[in-house]
């Protein structure tokens, strides 16, 4: 009597396949973000350029922001920074903001890959689309959404885009100068003195006024 072997579970892959299930899904991301941008590229869509199913994808990556992070290759969730730094008084926000940004840059994992995605960011082509929507959406929207707080006024809104803008304008520039460009003293400050001197700066675009007016 042969010894029959247990039947493997559909849609459980292993091994080797797993390895190749993961690089299929991801090289089709990067395909489906180039060709349509990060807003109309879906993970159905990214799913079926694989040839898997949608529940694979979500398997390997838990949304469409994990795979915007896998495909531009850096260990940070910049939308679950953010997310992370609007838990609190709104008075407090800019020092939060430049708190986060800072300490996630400063670490040796994150920095190479970082400054990488933002030279593409700024540069021509699909990765660059791709990475700018992400970054409006993710990031700059969600703060402007905190920022207008359910006030549904057009021109509230406008203005909290406007504000979340200004405020992601001045941590650019900080994150240009001290990890791109690498201009002393600025790339050797320690966190907490930027913290000082350019949370103020920040929490004034965000709120139209200085911290504790």
């Amino acid at each position: 009597m042969t010894e029959r072997s247990t039947p493997r579970r559909p849609g459980r892959p292993r091994g080797a396949e797993q390895g190749d299930l993961r690089a299929r899904i991801l090289a089709a991301a990067t395909a489906e973000f180039g060709e349509r941008g990060y807003e109309a590229a879906s993970m159905r869509a990214i799913a079926r350029r694989a040839g898997v199913d949608p529940a694979l994808v979500h398997h390997y990556f838990d949304d469409k922001q994990r795979l915007v992070a896998e495909v531009v290759e850096v260990p940070l969730r910049p939308d679950r920074l953010v997310r992370t730094a609007l838990d609190g008084p709104i008075d407090e926000l800019g020092a939060r903001l430049v708190r986060a940004v800072l300490t996630a840059w400063d670490s040796p994992a994150v920095r190479p890959a970082a400054v990488a995605a933002l030279r593409s960011a700024i540069g021509h082509g699909p990765v660059a689309r791709m990475l700018r929507e992400f970054l409006r959406g993710e990031i700059m929207h969600r703060i402007a959404v905190r920022l207008a707080d359910g006030d549904l006024d057009e021109a509230a809104a406008a203005d909290a885009e406007l504000r979340a803008e200004l405020a992601a304008s001045q941590l650019v520039g900080v994150i240009m100068v001290r990890y791109v460009l690498e201009f002393e003293p600025l790339a050797s400050l320690p966190v907490d003195e930027l913290v000082a001197r350019v949370g103020p700066a920040v929490q004034w675009h965000l709120t139209g006024r200085p911290p504790g007016a």
